[in-house]
């Protein structure tokens, strides 16, 4: 059983909605019912104006006050409800930015009444005040975390809503037919035009290619918007973290000539071939007594575990070791690439790869072989760059699990179709889709799902 969600917007509340630390300007934004209220009690404009004589979407300079003491010079913005973000009364004021100012100004709104907003408050208020569906509400998170040109055109895309016309256009169909076969079991003796088995057939089994074209999206739509884990691994000493930091062009991990400099996993995004890859640098992997060392190696094996590509790098410079040949051993059968590094050493290692195997050569020191290698891992996705797909997509696990289990509602009503089952199996069968789909854009929605999504947002959006 669904349990729907309680809107409750008895409260005002409020949140610093930029990164904290010194910039030009800082937002603090705050969102309901006393929103102007509160900050009439602590903004004046320089004409002396109070807030809640400001028209909607206008900028007013002002100060913020506590009683009669100059807090901060700012800009201040009055958004009348419905048409606001949240669909209530909100008030954004533009301070300095800074932690001193942002503080005191978030502390004077909280005194007088509002309260610390939750993450990702202010956008559950649009989505359970209508201003968003459930899809649109997770573009926007989408849209901040965007890595590349193509993640961030497909968030803007489904922040557009083409994801949910594609999935109200299925419902449409889905809501036709089954009214059609509920009327035939409610009014039997009514003079209804009932659509023909024949039809219900074809009508649902188009529906279900429609369905089956969205999830195709998804394993490019959710790389897009995760990214691709990609691990470096490798003994210690044989330049993993020379590699992460040739990879992303900058100086992200620590590199020296002593071996096990890296004791815990450093994770960086780069784009490479319009995707996005996360990359993970790992402990070296080696016989250790140390505690901290064996910990790092221990997480290290988890990220190889759960790893959509991997890394393996060996040292071209040394003789194979029983650490290497381990390595060799443990990800066969993976998707892997044969670094071999420090080519600008004389080569020493002896290894003799698979005819599948991709071997690719570098040196991390002098940047040779890092274009290559970036072909080999962006061939690795997809045979090659990654575009952004044009219309709806699927971009995370909510929405593909959901809209599985749409296609499989739908399947078993086509079957009992085809096995002329009574019509009120078939009834229940839709019904089961058409919640699935319900759940995707929000129509259908538990505390758990808002948890699920809203969690993920930081405070202040």
């Amino acid at each position: 059983m669904k349990k729907q969600h309680k809107i409750d917007t008895e409260d005002t509340i409020a949140a610093i909605s930029t990164p904290l630390g010194e910039g030009a300007i800082g937002i603090v934004r705050l969102s309901g019912k006393d929103a102007v209220k509160i900050a009439d009690t602590i903004f004046r404009s320089k004409k002396g104006r109070l807030p809640s004589s400001f028209r909607s979407f206008t900028s007013h300079f002002g100060h913020v006050y506590n009683k009669d003491v100059v807090v901060d010079e700012a800009l201040l913005i009055v958004m009348r409800a419905p048409k606001s973000y949240t669909k209530e009364e909100m008030v954004e004021i533009s301070c300095h930015g800074g932690i001193i100012p942002l503080r005191k100004t978030l502390g004077l709104v909280l005194e007088n009444g509002a309260r610390l907003a939750e993450p990702g408050e202010f956008t559950k208020r649009a989505f359970l005040n209508g201003r968003l569906d459930l899809t649109q509400a997770e573009a926007v998170l989408d849209i901040i975390r965007s890595k590349t040109d193509a993640s961030l055109k497909v968030a803007l895309g489904q922040l557009d809503g083409r994801l949910s016309s594609a999935l109200n256009r299925i419902k449409d169909e889905l809501v036709s037919v089954s009214a059609n076969i509920e009327a035939s079991i409610d009014f039997p003796d009514e003079d209804i035009e009932i659509i023909s088995e024949a039809k219900i057939r074809k009508r649902l089994g188009s529906v279900k290619d429609d369905i089956s074209r969205l999830l195709e999206t998804s394993e490019e739509g959710i790389i897009l918007r995760e990214g691709i884990s990609c691990v470096i691994c490798g003994k210690p000493n044989v330049g993993k973290s020379s590699l992460l930091n040739a990879l992303v062009q900058k100086d992200r991990a620590i590199v020296t000539h002593i071996a096990g400099t890296t004791r815990d996993a450093i994770e960086e995004f780069t784009n490479i071939g319009g995707a996005p890859f996360k990359l993970v640098d790992t402990a070296g992997i080696t016989p250790t007594e140390d505690v901290v060392e064996r910990e790092g190696i221990l997480r290290s094996r988890g990220h190889i575990e759960s790893a959509d590509l991997i890394l393996l790098v060996l040292d071209a410079g040394s003789h194979k070791t029983d650490e290497d040949g381990i390595l060799l051993n443990d990800t066969e059968g993976r998707q892997r690439i044969i670094v071999l590094n420090k080519i600008d050493l004389p080569r020493k290692i002896s290894f003799s790869p698979s005819n599948e195997e991709i071997v690719v050569e570098v040196s991390a020191k002098e940047g040779r072989g890092i274009e290559d290698l970036k072909k080999m891992m962006s061939e690795a996705v997809f045979g090659g760059k990654i575009r952004a797909p044009e219309g709806a997509v699927i971009t995370n696990m909510r929405q593909k699990e959901a809209l599985r289990n749409a296609r499989e509602a739908l399947e078993e009503a086509i079957k009992a179709v085809d096995e002329g089952l009574s019509p009120e199996l078939i009834a229940i069968e839709l019904k089961g889709s058409l919640d699935s789909i319900g759940e995707i854009v929000g129509e259908v929605i538990t505390d758990d799902i808002l948890d699920r999504v809203f969690s993920q947002f930081c405070i202040g959006k």
